[in-house]
């Protein structure tokens, strides 16, 4: 019978021991950290040198440019003349309020000049185009011969 009995006492023990004690856990402590206090203003800092000015009128405002309302009145000229490139023309431009005069000339590759005169009163513009000269076409122009290579 005592043999019963330790094996009854083992089996006890290994059943209390299959399981892990429950035990309360301790509530977190939490350690109150001091309040945040921004640094005091420091009263003896100058005043800034530079403010910025009031505007003069709103933001929300929206004023309109005024401009006067006396017509257009100017003249001017122009001439290029570069023998290097051969560029040559010229412009000239008179405005009296709605009445424009004007002419320009270029010199145009095949050798002629072209003439263009315009006026416009208001109503639309109008142009007279005339040519001085006979167009040209020299022989070793027509053929195309491509530039020589760059590299050797």
């Amino acid at each position: 019978m005592s043999l019963k009995v330790v094996v009854l006492a083992c089996v006890v023990v290994v059943a209390l021991c299959d399981k892990a004690p429950f035990l309360i856990p301790h509530p977190p402590v939490y350690i109150p950290r001091p309040a945040y206090h921004a640094p005091e203003p420091s009263y003896n800092t100058p005043e800034p040198a530079y403010q910025t000015p009031e505007p003069a009128y709103p933001a929300h405002a929206h004023y309109e440019p005024e401009y006067p309302d006396v017509p257009p009145k100017y003249n001017y000229n122009y001439g290029v003349a570069d023998s290097y490139s051969g560029a040559n023309f010229a412009a000239s431009e008179s405005r009296d309020g709605y009445k424009t005069e004007g002419s320009y000339t270029v010199d145009l590759p095949d050798g002629r000049k072209q003439i263009v005169k315009y006026v416009d009163n208001g109503d639309g513009y109008v142009a007279e185009v005339t040519y001085e000269g006979e167009a040209q076409y020299p022989e070793h122009t027509a053929a195309y011969k491509p530039a020589p290579p760059a590299y050797a």
